[in-house]
């Protein structure tokens, strides 16, 4: 029977249909595409590194402004926008504007730290005049309480989450495959206005409980059981309680991992004692990253950090080996290395100052963090054979609940109205 089951939902999935599972879309209507900033020098691993961009393109006039700034269809210097939700001349931090840039530039936006991908926080300059769909969206909704959903491109056979959460704001960029849709857990600030089908935790509450159960069950669950397909990710939704409770527990364990201590949880850490160490101190410029499986190290250059889990070491998503893209993104920075296809004097390369402190310190947690999601996938996979034998809620049982289909009004943005924001040249608008 679980054969059958197991064949007919991958037979389904691949048409886009599946009688056993429900898509994400439907469970979480509400989705924003990812971020496209349309010039890489304005995201980075240094903050140092994007202000010292900032400064020489302040500076830069005229056609040489032109050529570092890398204008496209969208934006150039000369290009007015509203300001980022929060980040106006009445936000916190420095002032960006919202007038032309090769007229009046301003400051320097405080840097604000965002997700590039799955498990790689990073660094982006908050100026909309520098972003060419920077999803306002999602920052009006971006506070202390909120979480996004970030689904990961799908690629066939391969194994790895079908999804994360994060508490920043997540650009939604994937390492390979199509991008997934970022979807925050609320609709409004303040975590008001669940971005949830509508009836959906009623259910939850009538058939699996407990009364409490919330949003941050519902997306709990759906961190734990996710699982990818050709047409996003799809949700199976129990009709067993004790199979929801133990998911919604495994996905309350995934939730805090990937908020790495943020929320007020702690800092995570290895079971036994055990923490990565820098044995050899790294190297100023490094070159390429080893893994030597016998001593359970990482070895970069004459460096070395030890001891490194094989599960961290081979953890991947979407195919690709999260610390062998996360270790190649700095080591190209530490260097000034641009993209192909880059020019080799554009303002990719301003700022480059060798290997950082900080960078250590984020791989020795980004060790930590992956050895401890790979320790966590015996359970995911108890789970999933469990959900093969379980009873499960049906589309049908959804639609007799009136929670399908979801309003077109629910995959829409809210509305906040009485908020102001600043427009272009200073003018000042209500959404």
């Amino acid at each position: 029977m679980a054969a059958r089951r197991t064949a007919a939902a991958a037979t389904a999935a691949g048409s886009g249909e599946d009688s056993t599972s429900l898509e994400l879309d439907e469970l979480m209507p509400w989705s924003v595409r990812p971020l496209r900033t349309g010039r890489t020098w304005v995201s980075g691993p240094d903050p140092a590194a994007l202000r010292a961009r900032w400064e020489r393109l302040a500076a830069a006039e005229g056609a040489e402004q032109e050529r570092l700034f890398r204008p496209s269809r969208s934006r150039t210097p000369h290009t007015p926008v509203a300001a980022l939700p929060g980040r106006s001349t009445a936000g916190a931090g420095a002032a960006a504007g919202t007038g032309r840039f090769a007229r009046e530039p301003g400051a320097c936006p405080d840097p604000v730290r965002i997700l590039h991908g799955p498990f790689d926080e990073q660094w982006l300059l908050p100026d909309h005049r520098l972003i060419d769909a920077a999803r306002p969206e999602l920052w009006r909704v971006g506070d202390g309480r909120q979480l996004f959903a970030v689904e990961h491109g799908y690629v066939p056979q391969t194994a790895g989450p079908a999804l994360s959460v994060t508490h920043l704001l997540p650009d939604g960029h994937s390492p390979a495959g199509r991008p997934g849709r970022i979807r925050p857990l609320y609709r409004r600030p303040d975590a008001t206005d669940p971005n949830l089908a509508p009836g959906l935790l009623d259910v939850v509450r009538t058939r699996l409980g407990p009364q409490e159960a919330g949003p941050e069950s519902v997306l709990a669950w759906i961190l734990a059981a996710a699982l990818p397909s050709p047409s996003g990710c799809r949700i199976p939704l129990p009709a067993d309680a004790e199979v929801w409770a133990a998911g919604v527990e495994l996905g309350r364990a995934l939730v805090r991992l990937q908020l790495r201590g943020a929320r007020g949880g702690e800092r995570p850490r290895l079971p036994g004692g055990r923490r990565p160490y820098v044995r050899a101190a790294l190297p100023a410029r490094p070159t390429g990253i080893v893994y030597d499986a016998e001593a359970e190290a990482l070895v970069i250059g004459d460096g070395r950090i030890s001891p490194v889990p094989a599960g961290a070491w081979e953890f991947t998503v979407s195919g690709v080996r999260v610390l062998e893209l996360w270790f190649g993104r700095r080591a190209a920075a530490a260097v000034g290395a641009v993209p192909e296809g880059v020019e080799a004097d554009g303002l990719e390369v301003v700022g480059a100052r060798g290997w950082t402190p900080e960078w250590t310190s984020e791989l020795l947690e980004l060790i930590t963090v992956l050895a401890l999601l790979d320790g966590l996938r015996p359970r995911q996979e108890a789970l999933r054979a469990r959900l093969e034998r379980a009873p499960l809620i049906s589309r049908d049982e959804l639609r007799a609940a009136g929670v399908l289909p979801v309003p077109a009004s629910l995959r829409r943005p809210a509305s906040v109205l009485g908020h102001q924001e600043e427009g272009p040249e200073g003018q000042f608008a209500l959404l």
